[in-house]
């Protein structure tokens, strides 16, 4: 549904063609593998694999395509981390429609598109650069466990969703414990809420 009103709101400009669309990290693949793409809209939160990592794999193959992440995820815990990973631009899916084209055609022409929101935080970070929070070292397979288990959901039901054996999603665990030096699940839950990031 999220997929078709993006769609929609896109085909209202005359100067932008949706060539494509995906549903999971494994789609988006074959899509950019296939088909030619100036601009690429893409959601954190897919099945299989996230999208830093989509991000990640596009910067590794010096991929010319731009990447407009549109995310349900708070700008300021986000926004920084994706631009840092090689996003052109970022904006949250309960913005203005309006907004979305817009960010699209400065895409479209090589130009990066943040939110006054966005520009607020790196101009505050330059002033005065803060302690960076300590989920912000966190990989994008740890920082995806750790919003999986504040979601409430089961060691097995991550790996499963995830792709990958419960006993690695183990480790992405411990190392959660570990870095954010917590002791238990329901400690992960707390930090998670406190720091905005579910």
């Amino acid at each position: 549904m999220v997929r078709r009103g993006i769609r929609d709101t896109l085909a209202d400009a005359v100067d932008i063609q949706v060539v494509a669309e995906s549903g999971s990290y494994a789609e988006v693949r074959e899509v950019l593998r296939t088909t030619p793409c100036d601009v690429l809209l893409l959601d954190l939160n897919l099945p299989g694999r996230g999208g830093l990592e989509v991000l990640a794999s596009l910067r590794e193959a010096n991929s010319p395509i731009r990447v407009l992440v549109v995310s349900m995820f708070a700008e300021d815990q986000y926004a920084i981390r994706c631009l840092r990973a090689g996003a052109y631009g970022y904006l949250n899916k309960a913005g203005d429609p309006t907004e979305l084209i817009t960010a699209v055609r400065t895409l479209a022409n090589g130009r990066k598109y943040v939110t006054p929101a966005i520009s607020e935080m790196l101009v505050e970070n330059l002033a005065s650069p803060s302690e960076e929070a300590l989920h912000a070292a966190l990989s994008e397979r740890e920082l995806q466990t750790l919003l999986k288990i504040a979601s409430g959901k089961r060691l097995s039901d991550i790996a499963e969703e995830l792709m990958l054996s419960p006993k690695t999603v183990s480790v992405y665990r411990s190392r959660l414990l570990e870095k954010l030096k917590l002791t238990n699940n329901a400690e992960l839950t707390v930090y998670a809420i406190r720091n905005g990031l579910v």
